[in-house]
């Protein structure tokens, strides 16, 4: 579970300003960093199928904020993928 700590920690590497909590980008990373913990719980939990549809529909949200934020700056989104690592 991302706790309100690592959240902050993931929101301050990819804030725009010290006030930013909605950006695409910083969706996009608190996104990401929840993917990689469900992620990590479902290799463990096979079985677990209502934590996998959930990570389904997490990966389909960060799919559509990457593709707005490609649609409205290429520049932001090629250095956030850099920087988190996605593709």
């Amino acid at each position: 579970m991302l706790t309100a700590k690592k959240k902050q920690v993931v929101m301050v590497k990819t804030q725009r300003h010290d006030t930013d909590t909605g950006s695409p980008e910083v969706q996009v990373a608190i996104l990401s960093q929840k993917i990689n913990e469900l992620a990590a719980h479902l290799k463990d939990n096979k079985k677990d199928h209502h934590s996998r549809r959930g990570l389904l529909k997490m990966v389909s949200d960060r799919r559509a904020h990457l593709k707005y934020l490609k649609k409205k700056s290429e520049a932001k989104y090629n250095s956030l993928v850099k920087k988190l690592g996605i593709k």
